[in-house]
Protein backbone atom coordinates (compact mmCIF):
# COMPACT_ATOMS: atom_id res chain seq x y z
CA UNK A 1 0.00 0.00 0.00
CA UNK A 2 1.44 3.67 -1.42
CA UNK A 3 1.92 6.11 1.26
CA UNK A 4 -0.61 8.48 -1.03
CA UNK A 5 -4.52 8.63 -0.38
CA UNK A 6 -4.88 7.69 -4.45
CA UNK A 7 -5.96 4.13 -5.47
CA UNK A 8 -4.04 3.22 -8.10
CA UNK A 9 -4.60 0.67 -11.05
CA UNK A 10 -0.97 -1.00 -10.75
CA UNK A 11 0.34 0.65 -13.52
CA UNK A 12 0.86 4.17 -11.47
CA UNK A 13 -2.32 5.64 -13.14
CA UNK A 14 -4.68 6.72 -10.58
CA UNK A 15 -8.40 5.82 -11.53
CA UNK A 16 -9.76 8.94 -10.45
CA UNK A 17 -10.00 9.76 -14.62
CA UNK A 18 -7.58 12.95 -14.31
CA UNK A 19 -5.12 11.93 -16.84
CA UNK A 20 -3.90 15.45 -17.42
CA UNK A 21 -4.69 18.91 -15.77
CA UNK A 22 -8.60 19.52 -15.72
CA UNK A 23 -8.65 23.43 -15.47
CA UNK A 24 -11.72 24.05 -13.00
CA UNK A 25 -13.24 27.24 -13.65
CA UNK A 26 -15.10 29.83 -11.29
CA UNK A 27 -18.33 31.57 -11.15
CA UNK A 28 -16.20 34.75 -11.70
CA UNK A 29 -14.82 32.81 -15.06
CA UNK A 30 -18.51 31.99 -16.23
CA UNK A 31 -19.40 35.16 -15.96
CA UNK A 32 -16.64 36.57 -18.00
CA UNK A 33 -17.72 34.08 -20.40
CA UNK A 34 -21.30 34.86 -20.59
CA UNK A 35 -21.15 38.95 -20.57
CA UNK A 36 -18.01 38.37 -23.49
CA UNK A 37 -20.81 36.11 -25.76
CA UNK A 38 -23.34 38.26 -24.88
CA UNK A 39 -21.86 41.40 -26.27
CA UNK A 40 -20.39 39.60 -29.12
CA UNK A 41 -23.85 38.95 -30.03
CA UNK A 42 -25.42 42.02 -29.73
CA UNK A 43 -22.75 43.93 -31.38
CA UNK A 44 -23.71 41.84 -34.43
CA UNK A 45 -27.73 42.55 -33.96
CA UNK A 46 -26.64 46.32 -33.55
CA UNK A 47 -25.03 46.82 -36.94
CA UNK A 48 -26.88 44.65 -38.71
CA UNK A 49 -30.91 46.39 -37.28
CA UNK A 50 -29.32 49.90 -37.48
CA UNK A 51 -28.05 49.54 -40.54
CA UNK A 52 -24.55 51.18 -39.19
CA UNK A 53 -22.61 50.26 -42.73
CA UNK A 54 -23.28 51.27 -46.54
CA UNK A 55 -22.24 47.94 -48.26
CA UNK A 56 -23.80 44.87 -46.59
CA UNK A 57 -20.05 43.16 -47.92
CA UNK A 58 -18.52 45.66 -44.40
CA UNK A 59 -21.36 44.16 -41.99
CA UNK A 60 -21.20 40.47 -43.19
CA UNK A 61 -17.02 40.83 -42.93
CA UNK A 62 -17.27 42.35 -39.50
CA UNK A 63 -20.54 39.75 -38.20
CA UNK A 64 -17.82 36.88 -39.51
CA UNK A 65 -14.85 38.18 -37.51
CA UNK A 66 -17.05 38.86 -34.35
CA UNK A 67 -18.35 35.09 -34.53
CA UNK A 68 -14.54 33.76 -35.13
CA UNK A 69 -14.05 35.60 -31.75
CA UNK A 70 -17.00 34.18 -30.20
CA UNK A 71 -15.70 30.39 -31.14
CA UNK A 72 -12.65 31.31 -29.09
CA UNK A 73 -14.55 32.83 -26.26
CA UNK A 74 -16.45 29.43 -26.13
CA UNK A 75 -13.38 27.10 -26.58
CA UNK A 76 -11.58 29.03 -23.53
CA UNK A 77 -14.16 30.00 -20.85
CA UNK A 78 -17.19 27.06 -21.41
CA UNK A 79 -15.10 23.96 -23.02
CA UNK A 80 -12.22 24.87 -21.48
CA UNK A 81 -9.62 24.23 -23.71
CA UNK A 82 -5.96 25.09 -24.15
CA UNK A 83 -3.33 23.40 -25.04
CA UNK A 84 -1.95 22.01 -21.40
CA UNK A 85 -5.42 19.57 -21.15
CA UNK A 86 -5.12 16.46 -21.57
CA UNK A 87 -1.32 16.58 -22.90
CA UNK A 88 -2.41 18.37 -25.88
CA UNK A 89 -4.94 15.76 -27.45
CA UNK A 90 -7.52 18.42 -27.10
CA UNK A 91 -6.26 20.88 -29.22
CA UNK A 92 -5.29 18.24 -31.75
CA UNK A 93 -8.67 16.99 -32.21
CA UNK A 94 -9.85 20.39 -32.61
CA UNK A 95 -7.07 20.69 -35.50
CA UNK A 96 -8.45 17.87 -37.13
CA UNK A 97 -12.42 18.84 -36.57
CA UNK A 98 -11.35 22.06 -38.39
CA UNK A 99 -9.64 20.27 -41.29
CA UNK A 100 -12.65 18.12 -41.55
CA UNK A 101 -14.75 21.13 -42.16
CA UNK A 102 -12.82 23.07 -44.29
CA UNK A 103 -12.53 19.70 -46.71
CA UNK A 104 -16.46 19.39 -46.26
CA UNK A 105 -17.52 22.81 -47.03
CA UNK A 106 -14.60 23.45 -49.44
CA UNK A 107 -15.72 20.22 -51.76
CA UNK A 108 -19.62 21.16 -50.85
CA UNK A 109 -19.12 24.13 -52.58
CA UNK A 110 -17.25 22.85 -55.41
CA UNK A 111 -19.43 20.42 -56.53
CA UNK A 112 -22.37 23.03 -55.76
CA UNK A 113 -20.49 25.48 -58.15
CA UNK A 114 -19.98 22.90 -60.84
CA UNK A 115 -23.30 20.99 -61.16
CA UNK A 116 -24.87 24.43 -61.85
CA UNK A 117 -22.65 25.47 -64.01
CA UNK A 118 -23.29 22.14 -66.27
CA UNK A 119 -26.92 21.61 -65.08
CA UNK A 120 -27.30 24.78 -66.85
CA UNK A 121 -30.86 24.98 -69.26
CA UNK A 122 -30.31 24.19 -72.38
CA UNK A 123 -31.92 26.01 -75.68
CA UNK A 124 -34.04 23.89 -77.83
CA UNK A 125 -31.52 23.36 -80.37
CA UNK A 126 -29.06 21.83 -77.76
CA UNK A 127 -32.28 19.49 -76.80
CA UNK A 128 -32.76 18.31 -80.49
CA UNK A 129 -28.98 16.71 -80.63
CA UNK A 130 -29.35 14.63 -77.28
CA UNK A 131 -29.66 11.25 -77.60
Amino acid sequence: MSDHNHAHDGHGHDDHGHHGEVPHSTLSGYLKGFFLSVILTAIPFWLVMGKVFDKQSTTILIILALGIVQIFVHMIYFLHMNTKVEGGWSMTALAFTLILVVITLTGSIWVMFHLNHNMMPMSPHEMKNMP
